[in-house]
């Protein structure tokens, strides 16, 4: 299978690590062709990254779908692009994950899958914290804790773990300051309770309430993003998305959410 790369530009985190995880998994598939809109404004050009991995560079975007099998939609920290790449992308009707995050807000996720239902192109997006082995599923309460460099293009990550370990039905969110980060607040329509606390230097963790009423606690330390990898092969030779796309436009409101509470702290937002 000849996998695409599309990024903003190539040489970032994600591009650099997932060839060598993808070549791990057993199975004929391959990063094999390659396009970023614009060299990475420090570090290496396209050109060069595709040398140092021996990826085809291609001159368009549009190469990289007529000539690959699958699809990966990269440019992680740049989700205002995914929208603009998704339009010319999807109507390859060729199996199609897009990175974390999926959409810069809801309005623009839902328009993101109703274009891949318009073009019957297998689509599907996912934080690698899904596939973290210490995640608890159907909890009766739940909170998650986590870091990065920003809220807003680290706060997903948390959000996801939330929506496996609660499932959907979030109905609003209200933000507090926890020291020098943010505590979210999370209301679900069934009367449960999340929470998700954010601080640059926190580490992925969880603290749950199991559906027996057990406390359970647990560092994320599984080799997530090693799974994400086998489970993105696994669609693009199925083509069946593993994640629903209810569950992602749940991930998607609660981020956003999450977000406007961050501006507004003390105010109940609705999702």
């Amino acid at each position: 299978m000849n996998i695409g790369f599309i990024d903003l530009h190539l040489d970032e985190w994600h591009a650099n690590n997932y060839p060598a995880w993808i070549r791990e998994i057993p199975g004929e598939h391959e990063i094999t062709y390659a396009w970023g809109e614009s060299d990475a404004p420090t570090g290496r050009s396209n050109r060069e990254w595709c040398g140092e991995f021996g990826v085809a560079l291609c001159d368009t975007l549009e190469e990289v779908c007529e000539k690959s099998d699958a699809i990966f939609i990269l440019a992680p920290s740049n989700p205002e692009v995914h929208l603009s790449f998704a339009q010319r992308v999807l109507p390859y009707g060729k199996p199609t994950y897009m990175d974390k995050t999926f959409a810069p807000d809801l309005p623009t996720a839902r328009e993101i899958f109703r274009l891949a239902k318009e073009y019957g192109t297998p689509l599907f997006s996912t934080s690698a914290l899904r596939y973290g082995e210490e995640l608890v599923k159907g909890c009766t309460h739940a909170m998650t804790t986590g870091g990065g460099r920003s809220a807003e293009e680290y706060i997903v990550h948390q959000a996801e773990m939330l929506e496996v370990m609660m499932g959907n039905g979030a109905k609003s969110v209200t933000a507090h300051r926890a020291a020098n980060g943010i505590l979210f607040s999370v209301a679900y329509k069934d009367g449960r309770q999340g929470a998700m606390l954010y601080g640059e230097k926190m580490p992925f963790a969880l603290h749950a309430e199991d559906n027996m009423g057990k406390a359970v606690y647990k560092a994320v330390k599984s080799p997530y993003f090693q799974t994400l990898m086998a489970e993105i092969l696994r669609f693009f030779e199925t083509k069946h998305p593993p994640v629903s796309e209810d569950s992602t436009l749940e991930v998607m409101a609660l981020r956003q959410a999450a977000l406007t509470a961050m501006e507004t702290l003390g105010k109940n937002i609705e999702l």
